[in-house]
């Protein structure tokens, strides 16, 4: 599964350097932060009303929507899926209550 996310952080890195008129994301690197936050916005959005009909096609989609634009922003930041990877592993085996009190959230 990991692979399949490696593959993808390379080409999106890849696509910084693309001419927007040839790739969608490269389009969205050019508009800028506020334009990939946004995107992201509407596609939790969508996840949620995805999840609240109760259709699994359509939450599987839209979540790997949610995902895809997630990663673009941690490109976009210079950041990568193993940090959110390496993250959640040293969540892993913690209360969620305990993580929580330990962020102060």
């Amino acid at each position: 599964m990991n692979d399949v996310l490696t593959r993808l952080s390379l080409i999106l890195e890849a696509r910084k350097q693309a001419d927007p008129d040839s790739s969608y994301v490269a389009r969205l690197y050019g508009k800028g932060l506020d334009a990939i936050l946004k995107k992201i916005g509407e596609e939790a959005t969508e996840t949620v009303m995805a999840a609240k009909d109760g259709a699994p096609e359509r939450i599987v989609a839209e979540v790997a929507d949610l995902w895809f634009h997630s990663l673009v922003l941690l490109a976009h930041q210079g950041l990568g899926p193993e940090a959110v990877l390496a993250e959640l592993d040293r969540r892993f085996g913690l209360s969620g209550l305990d993580e929580k009190a330990r962020r102060g959230a």
